[in-house]
Order: C-alpha cells, then sequence, then structure tokens
C-alpha cells in the first residue's frame, strides 16, 4: 500500500493537480490538509471518477482536512477524543479526521500554527498537541498491533536540520523548545517517524515559503510527517518526499510525503 499526506492549500485551487499526481504516483491513500472549503464545496466527484472514496470535514475558507482512499474508507471519525476548541465562543476546528483504509488508521491532522510565541494560538498549540498526545498513547495502550498512521502538516521542525537556516528562526515559532518537546512526546509515546530513515538530512524539505524565492533558493522546512505505530512502522519499505509537485505554475507551498507499506 502507498500512503501519502500533503497540505495542499485550497484543494479547490488545486483539484487537477491533484488528481494528475493521483495517477502518476499510484497512491492509494493520501491525507490532505487545509483544504479551505466547506464539506458542500470539495470538488469529491474529480477524485470518485478516478476510484477514490471521500471523507472531508471544512467548515470555512479555513483549515480543513481530508482522506482520498481507493482501498476503502471506514469508521470515518471527526475530530479526535479530548481535540481542544479555539476562538472567543470556543469551537472544534476541522484539523482532524480519522478513517481505517485498507486496514490502516489512518489520521490526517493539521496542527495549528501557534502564530507568534506569544499569541494565545501558540497556547492553543500546545494544547492540541498534548492532548492528541494522550489520545494517541490510549489507543496503543488499548491495541498495541495497531496499524495507526498519524500524518500531516504537524506546523513543528523537530531538529535543526529540519530548516534551512535557525538563526533565521530564533525567537519564532516551530522550532520552539516547547513545540519541539510537544512533537518528540508523540513520537515517545510509540509513533515513530517512518520517512526519516529513508530521506535523511540536512537539506530535506516538505514545505518552502512563497516569498523571497524560497523554493528555488532550497531554503525550506520539513514540517509534514508520517508517525507510524510500531506494527505500521515495521511494514514501511520506502519513503520519499516529492520535491517536483513544489514546482511549476500553481503548485502548493508544501510537496507531498510518500510511504510504501508491504502487504
Amino acid at each position: 500500500m502507498r500512503l501519502a499526506t500533503w497540505n495542499v492549500n485550497s484543494i479547490r485551487s488545486r483539484a487537477d493537480r491533484v488528481a494528475a499526481w493521483l495517477e502518476r504516483s499510484g497512491v492509494d491513500v493520501v491525507a490532505l490538509q487545509e483544504t479551505k472549503c466547506r464539506d458542500d464545496q470539495f470538488p469529491e466527484m474529480v477524485f470518485n471518477a478516478l476510484g477514490y472514496e471521500v471523507a472531508h470535514v471544512g467548515y470555512s475558507q479555513w483549515n480543513g482536512v481530508a482522506i482520498l482512499s481507493r482501498v476503502g474508507i471506514e469508521d470515518v471519525e471527526v475530530g479526535f477524543p479530548g481535540q481542544p476548541h479555539w476562538g472567543e465562543t470556543p469551537a472544534e476546528e476541522a484539523r482532524a479526521i480519522g478513517a481505517t483504509c485498507g486496514g490502516v488508521r489512518v489520521w490526517s491532522l493539521y496542527v495549528p500554527n501557534g502564530r507568534t510565541l506569544a499569541d494565545p494560538h501558540y497556547r492553543y498549540k500546545l494544547d492540541w498537541l498534548a492532548a492528541l498526545r494522550t489520545t494517541a498513547a490510549g489507543w496503543l495502550a488499548e491495541d498495541p498491533a495497531a496499524q495507526t498512521a498519524l500524518v500531516g502538516d504537524w506546523n513543528i521542525a523537530p531538529e535543526n536540520d529540519d530548516v534551512w537556516d535557525m538563526a533565521v528562526f530564533s525567537h519564532s515559532t516551530h522550532v520552539s523548545p516547547p513545540e519541539r518537546a510537544a512533537f518528540r512526546a508523540v513520537v515517545e509515546a510509540g509513533y515513530a517517524d517512518v520517512v526519516r530513515p529513508y530521506a535523511p538530512g540536512p537539506g530535506v524539505y516538505t514545505y518552502w515559503d512563497y516569498t523571497s524565492l524560497r523554493f528555488p533558493r532550497r531554503e525550506g522546512m520539513r514540517i509534514d510527517f508520517v508517525l507510524g505505530s510500531p506494527a505500521l512502522a515495521g511494514r514501511v519499505t520506502n519513503a520519499l518526499v516529492d520535491r517536483e509537485e513544489r514546482k511549476g505554475k500553481g503548485a502548493s507551498d508544501h510537496a507531498p510525503v510518500i510511504v510504501d507499506l508491504a502487504d
């Protein structure tokens, strides 16, 4: 099975591009983030025509997560237990959706950005990650043999090699010690970064800002991950960042991350 994650930065703007990539890449299941649309606006028929079932949650032009699968979608769950809410009138954002696809429990996750270290959104980000860690650890305690993939845009660069220049990011989000500790806590709960062994750094990134020619200058960040439970990690045979999909007109600012699983 071939599993992928991709922050598409607006699915309505890039539906045809995503569809063409699916046909080329042979991906069986892809988790999408930042779809930026309501459920009724999602271009589901484009992917149904290619043989993919769709599970999506989106409430507005912000956030939004989806799972596309051609190996079945079962037991769809919007939000994970304990997921924090956000806003003056606290509400659940469209940042997590889970489904079982081909025997693998896939969670498409769009971790809050945090904005700045002094912003309340930063505290929300840390609380969101802590809740995810608690819930995900509980899943493994209930079933140590579970095939679970926590995938998506984590908005964290956990190691110095995961950013093009640490000096540029001093005193900013994505690299702060509390964020890195929160990411590490999920790993230590039993979910391994299954991509890094096959795509070692430095210089391997998944995101490049649109400004300042970041992409051609190779000035990026690695913030998109596939974290696998022990049972899933043991099936991984290869992994890569499809950097080619960051090229060309109309590209997302993120590249897809692909993982191959043994049958």
